[in-house]
Parts: structure tokens; C-alpha cells; sequence
């Protein structure tokens, strides 16, 4: 028999106007301001929204957003609430589903929000192929140090979900001594299209972008679509444009 995992308690702090989530420890798992309760708070889970750069303008606001580690529920009110797209979010932790419902005003499920208690892993074994048009992957315990689910099955897992067009973005902690293999299996993984990274935050967090098929678009094309986010939805598409470092397909 399987061991159960031993999941740790949500736990809540608050400081100069900002909500946090903790699993136990003093690192931060998500984080709320609470004059602003729609906004993106922390600055890498701003740039978790990268994707929004590869979805042509028409089809921005269109799909299935799916979010594995629901966190404190920010992509997946932005997503649900701003953007108004259907959105599931996928969480082990019962605590946390808990505390975004009681704490960081984390909506009731409903036609367009389904928020599911289940491994990740699980998840994405049982869900239709190319049933997703965003996958927005953010797994960490409360010790912080490094994603849960990292292998080259789990993001091969991950492209086989998503639709030909559709877009994953994963947070890694660039300073970290395994962040190239973690680069290497997401290329691996989405051989078939493009891979690219974000500069580092202070913190360290990195985010990786997976197309599933097919290139970046133009310079031009990127940065029309960058004015448009940032008027439309607040969010500095214009700085992530500076920041993009591009990989080949496959390193290895």
C-alpha cells in the first residue's frame, strides 16, 4: 500500500497590508494584498502570466487555464475573475484549498471554476489530451526547496494535456544546481515546439515558458501584444519582453 503523503498545515500571516500563505514555515507560498485582493501580488507569480505573450489577442481570454499548486489562488482568481476564462485549479493540500476559500477570497466552484483535491501527477494522467489551452505549473512543499514533480514523464505529461496551440509556464528557482536539468526534460518534453526563460527575480524564482508547437512570434507581433496586456490587463508584458532568453528545442 502506498504511504499517504504527510501534508503540512496553511498558515497565515499578514504585513504592511499584504495576506500570506505559509505551509508551516516562515517561506511564502502566495501572497494577497488585501486593498487590491484582484491584482497579482509577488512579482514571479506576475511573470507565471508570460503566456499571455504567446496567445494571439483574439484567443487571450479564450480556453481552459489549468493551474497545478493553487498557491494563494492568485493566477486562478486572475484567470477566473479579470480574465474570465474557465479555470481549474489542482491542489493536494485540503488546508490550502481551505485558507484561499477563507482567506484570499478564493470564489466558490461554479460553471467556469472547478478546484480539485488531487496529485498533480494524478491529474494530469487521467485528463483528455489537448484539453488545455494554458497550464500555469507551480509545485513546491513547505520546505520550498525545489519542485515535488520534475521528471521528464511529468512534463511530457504536461504538453500531452495541452492543445497544439497551448502554452505551460513552470516556476523554477534559476540559482538552483538542478535548474538545467530541469531545462533540459521540459525541452525534452516540448521538443516539438519552443522553450524559454525569464531573467531570474531577486528571490531567484525563474519562470520557463513551453509552446507546444510551433515558434515565438515576431519582434513586432510580441511587442503589439505586450501594449495590449499591459493596458487590458495591468500586467508588465513590456518588461517580460526584456527578459526572455530563448533555448533550442532540445539541449541535449
Amino acid at each position: 500500500m502506498t504511504k499517504a503523503p504527510v501534508l503540512s498545515p496553511a498558515t497565515v500571516s499578514e504585513h504592511d497590508g499584504v495576506r500570506y500563505l505559509h505551509l508551516g514555515t516562515p517561506w511564502v507560498q502566495g501572497a494577497m494584498r488585501l486593498r487590491t485582493p484582484a491584482k497579482i501580488e509577488l512579482e514571479y507569480v506576475q511573470r507565471m502570466m508570460v503566456w499571455t505573450l504567446l496567445r494571439p489577442p483574439a484567443e487571450l481570454t479564450r480556453g481552459h487555464a489549468v493551474q497545478l499548486g493553487l498557491g494563494a489562488g492568485a493566477i486562478t482568481r486572475f484567470c477566473h475573475g479579470a480574465m474570465k476564462m474557465r479555470c481549474t485549479a489542482v491542489e493536494l493540500n485540503p488546508e490550502v484549498i481551505a485558507a484561499c476559500r477563507a482567506f484570499f477570497r478564493l470564489p466558490d466552484d461554479g460553471p467556469r471554476l472547478a478546484v480539485v483535491q488531487q496529485d498533480a501527477q494524478h491529474w494530469l494522467d487521467v485528463a483528455e489530451t489537448g484539453s488545455v489551452d494554458v497550464l500555469c505549473v507551480d509545485l513546491y512543499d513547505h520546505e520550498a526547496a525545489g519542485p515535488v514533480l520534475d521528471s521528464e514523464a511529468f512534463y511530457r505529461a504536461c504538453a500531452r494535456v495541452l492543445t497544439d496551440t497551448g502554452v505551460m509556464t513552470v516556476n523554477l528557482f534559476g540559482r538552483d544546481a538542478r535548474f538545467e536539468r530541469s531545462l533540459q526534460r521540459i525541452a525534452a518534453a516540448f521538443a516539438a515546439g519552443t522553450v524559454f526563460a525569464l531573467r531570474p527575480t531577486r528571490e531567484g524564482n525563474t519562470i520557463v515558458a513551453a509552446l507546444r508547437r510551433g515558434a515565438l512570434p515576431e519582434r513586432d507581433e510580441l511587442q503589439a501584444r505586450a501594449q495590449q496586456i499591459d493596458t487590458r490587463l495591468g500586467l508588465p508584458a513590456r518588461k517580460w519582453l526584456r527578459m526572455i532568453r530563448a533555448l533550442p528545442a532540445d539541449p541535449r
